[in-house]
C-alpha cells in the first residue's frame, strides 16, 4: 500500500558569519516502505541544518522532496501522477525545485529529468550527504544528479528529525541494502550491498529517543537478521576481519538482547525479517525479554517450492513450515505476519493451491499481498516471461486475500476476554472519544480515552473484535517509567 505523508519539522535560521539567511520552505512527501520514511528524518536533519524550514502546504514551498518506492510499477505511476500535481503549482511559483530521492531515483537516474521535465534533481538513497551541494547546483540553474551506491554509508552519525511524530513510537534504522537478489525485488539495485551500522550508535539513538519522552522503537532493515556489525565494511568482508574483530563481533540477536537490557522498559519491534536468515537465537532472546514485541514479520512469497526456487529464495516451504513450528514452540503467543506475491511468472494453479495451502498452515495474523508486477533491472524481469493473465492474478489475489481475511478474524478472536498491554499512539481514527495503540502482537486496539494519555501503557481487556481491531475497555495502568 502506497502512503503519503505531507512532512513537518521544526525550521532554523542558517548563519553564515555575521550574514543571516531567511529559511527557505521545504516540503518532503514519503511513499513506500518504512525505510523510506526514515531515509526522509534523515534528509530533514541534513537540510534542516542547511536553513530549511519544512511545510505542510505545497502551495507555500521553496522545495519539493518525493522519497519514492520502485517495488512495484503502481508505485511509480502514483508519484508520477502527483509530480503533475507539482507541476501544477509550479506554475505559480517558477522558482520552486522538485527533487526525486529514493529507489525511483536510484533505478532510472537522470532518465527522470528527460521523462518528468518538472524534476530539477536526482538523489539516490546513498547521496543524501550531498543534498546541500545539490541544491546549490540547482541555484544556479543546473540540473543535478547523485546516484552513486556507497558500501559503506548508513548515516549513523545522522541524528535524524522525527517527521509528523507522535512523540510515541519511532524508525531506528541498522541496516541498509540487500545481498539475497530475490529474482522479483530491485532493492540490491536500488539501494545497493548489505552495510550494518555501528551498534554504539544505535545504543544511542535508542537512549536518545527514551529521554525525548519515545517509548517504543521499531529496527529497520531491508534484512534485520542480517545484521552483523565487525567493525564496518560489508558483510561479505567478514572473512578477512580479524580474530579480534570476529571475537567482538554482535549479530542481529546478540543487538537486539542489547537495545533490550540498554533501555528495558522500552518497546521494541523489528522488520523484516527473511526466513532462510532468521535464527533460534532470534526468537530465544525475544522469548528472554518482555520489551521485545511478540511480533515477527515472515515473508513467505509464496506456498510452492517450485515458485519460491524460481523467486531465488534460498529456502523450501518445508523449512519455512518449521521455523514457523519453533517460533510457535518457542513464543505461543507471537503473531506472525506475510507478504505474498501471486501471478509471479509460470504460477500455475497448483502453485497457486500450495500458497493457500501455506496459508491454511500458519494462520498468520495479517498480510500484505500483491499480484506480480514486472520491474526492470530485475533477473525475473530479463529472463522470465510475464505470462500469467492479469484476470488470473487478479482473481487468486482475491481468494488470497478473502483467505486471510478469515484468518485475520480467527487470530482477532484468540485475544476476546484477554487483558492487553497496549501503549496509546493516539486518537482512533473512528472515534475522538477512543484512544488507539497496538498490543505486543502489532494488533490495533481501541478503548475509551477516560483520564489517560498518549504515551501511556494501558491495561486493556477485550470484550469485542473486528478482522483487524480489538475493542476492549482499559482496568489499570502498567508501569510507565
Amino acid at each position: 500500500m502506497e502512503k503519503t505523508i505531507d512532512e513537518k519539522i521544526q525550521g532554523s535560521t542558517l548563519v553564515l558569519g555575521d550574514k543571516t539567511l531567511n529559511s527557505r520552505k521545504l516540503y518532503i512527501e514519503s511513499y513506500g516502505c518504512a525505510m523510506n520514511f526514515s531515509d526522509s528524518e534523515i534528509v530533514a536533519s541534513i537540510l534542516t541544518n542547511e536553513g530549511f524550514n519544512t511545510t505542510q502546504n505545497l502551495a507555500e514551498a521553496d522545495l519539493v522532496l518525493v522519497n519514492t518506492c520502485s517495488i512495484r510499477d503502481k508505485a511509480e505511476q502514483t508519484i508520477r501522477k502527483r509530480l503533475t500535481e507539482y507541476n501544477a503549482v509550479k506554475k505559480t511559483r517558477p522558482h520552486m525545485k522538485v527533487g526525486v530521492l529514493g529507489c525511483m531515483a536510484e533505478r532510472l537516474k537522470d532518465k527522470l529529468l528527460d521523462e518528468e521535465k518538472i524534476v530539477d534533481m536526482v538523489v539516490g538513497p546513498d547521496a543524501y550527504k550531498d543534498l546541500p551541494n545539490l541544491i546549490k547546483e540547482v541555484d544556479d540553474g543546473r540540473d543535478a544528479v547523485n546516484v552513486i551506491l556507497s558500501k559503506e554509508e548508513t548515516y549513523g552519525d545522522i541524528a535524524p528529525v522525527r517527521l509528523n511524530s507522535n512523540g510515541v513510537t519511532a524508525f531506528v534504522s541498522i541496516t541498509r541494502g540487500c545481498d539475497n537478489m530475490c529474482t522479483f525485488c530491485v532493492v540490491p539495485f536500488t539501494r545497493g550491498r548489505e552495510r550494518s551500522r555501528d551498534p554504539q550508535s544505535i545504543l544511542a539513538e535508542v537512549n536518545e529517543l527514551w529521554e525525548k519522552g519515545f517509548r517504543e522503537i521499531t529496527l529497520l532493515g531491508q534484512n534485520v537478521d542480517s545484521y552483523l556489525w565487525y567493525g564496518g565494511g560489508l558483510k561479505k568482508g567478514f572473512e578477512k576481519a580479524s580474530e579480534m574483530q570476529k571475537a567482538t563481533a554482535v549479530n542481529f540477536s546478540q543487538l537486539l538482547e542489547l537495545v533490550a537490557k540498554t533501555q528495558p522498559k522500552m518497546r521494541i519491534r523489528f522488520s523484516t525479517s527473511n526466513p532462510q536468515d532468521m535464527t533460534l537465537d532470534v526468537i530465544r532472546t525475544m522469548a528472554k525479554y518482555d520489551n521485545i514485541c511478540k511480533h515477527i514479520h515472515l515473508p513467505v512469497q509464496s506456498g510452492s517450492n517450485r515458485i519460491l526456487k524460481e523467486m531465488n529464495r534460498l529456502h523450501t516451504i518445508e523449512e519455512y513450515f518449521e521455523l514457523i513450528d519453533n517460533i510457535r514452540k518457542i513464543l505461543p503467543d507471537c503473531s506472525i505476519s506475510q507478504d505474498i506475491i501471486t501471478g509471479f511468472p509460470t504460477e500455475t494453479e497448483e502453485d497457486h493451491k500450495a500458497t493457500l495451502k501455506a496459508l491454511e498452515y500458519v494462520k498468520y495474523d495479517f498480510g500484505y499481498m500483491y499480484a506480480y508486477s514486472e520491474r526492470p533491472g530485475t533477473m525475473a524481469a530479463r529472463k522470465m516471461k510475464d505470462d500469467v493473465p492479469e484476470p488470473v492474478k487478479k482473481r487468486r489475489l482475491s481468494e488470497i486475500i478473502t483467505l486471510q481475511r478469515e484468518h485475520c478474524q480467527y487470530r482477532t478472536e484468540q485475544h476476546l476476554g484477554k487483558v492487553q498491554e497496549v501503549l496509546i499512539e493516539g486518537s482512533s481514527k473512528k472515534s475522538t472519544e477512543d484512544w488507539m495503540g497496538r498490543n505486543s502482537q502489532s494488533t490495533v486496539v481501541v478503548f475509551p480515552k477516560e483520564n489517560y494519555k498518549i504515551g501511556d501503557l494501558v491495561n486493556v481487556e477485550v470484550y469485542d473484535c473486528t478482522s483487524a481491531t480489538l475493542i476492549g475497555k482499559a482496568i489499570r495502568y502498567s508501569n510507565n517509567n
